[in-house]
């Protein structure tokens, strides 16, 4: 341990050393596949927050109207986060990082989604459902749009 670790100081900016910072905040970096579980965790925050506030969610199907409940919204968090790792180690086979590609592609797929929530029975739900799919996408996007990168073992830490 150094003197400075000692004392309680943190390493200078841009040295280097130490957690990666970015926007000068220290920033842990969720793996990959604790990314799924985080989005459907994220799904149901949303979900019980709209249902706590006394919103309906009932989103209109075919001929008649559907309750969207939280098994619904956890089990859409993980499928969507499972169907994006995939798409996000697709593209880093193919393009190498493709960072930009990937960020593109979450947000048309955002756009896309959010058609869904425009069926929603009531203005109150249709605002929910829409926090939702940002949410969800969001966390999607945000927690697959970097590789983790591991140091080799026997170098420096």
């Amino acid at each position: 341990m150094t003197m400075d670790q000692q004392a309680g100081r943190t390493t200078p900016r841009g040295s280097g050393a130490g957690p990666s910072r970015r926007g000068g905040m220290f920033r842990r970096r969720t793996p990959a596949w604790g990314v799924p579980p985080l989005a459907a965790v994220v799904a149901a925050v949303v979900w019980a927050v709209a249902t706590a506030s006394g919103a309906e969610l009932t989103a209109r199907t075919g001929g008649g109207l559907r309750e969207v409940g939280l098994v619904d919204v956890v089990v859409a968090g993980l499928v969507v986060g499972l169907l994006g790792w995939a798409a996000r180690a697709l593209l880093r086979r193919t393009t190498g990082d493709g960072e930009r590609t990937w960020l593109v592609l979450c947000g048309a797929v955002l756009l896309v989604s959010l058609a869904g929530p425009l069926g929603a029975a009531t203005r109150e739900a249709a605002g929910f459902l829409v926090a939702e799919h940002v949410a969800v996408g969001a966390t999607i996007a945000l927690g697959l749009r970097r590789e983790v990168r591991r140091t080799p073992r026997g170098r420096g830490a």
